[in-house]
């Protein structure tokens, strides 16, 4: 494994501390727009609580921001966005690597 792909486990290790969290983050990475809570929960099919600790995970990760409108996908910078799309496509090739 090369430090690049040992840089990318510590990144999914510290900024997402369950699935639930990713994949909040893939929902709103999908469709860039307001998110509210009672859409993510209906879209995940997960409990308020689940939302609200992975949406608090993602922001405190710099990868999400939540307003008055909702919840959007918002990385910090550049290279947090590179990371979000190499997890992305790891995830979808070898979801239990990420897991």
């Amino acid at each position: 494994m090369s430090g690049s792909d040992e840089n990318l486990l510590s990144f999914i290790r510290a900024s997402f501390p369950s699935v639930w969290a990713l994949e909040l983050l893939l929902i709103l990475k999908g469709e860039r727009r307001a998110w509210t809570s009672a859409q993510l929960v209906e879209t995940l099919r997960a409990s308020e609580l689940v939302v609200s600790r992975a949406l608090d995970a993602l922001v405190a990760a710099g990868l999400a921001s939540v307003d008055a409108d909702g919840a959007h996908y918002l990385p910090v910078d550049r290279g947090v966005e590179d990371f979000v799309e190499r997890i992305e496509h790891l995830y979808r090739i070898r979801p239990n690597a990420v897991r």
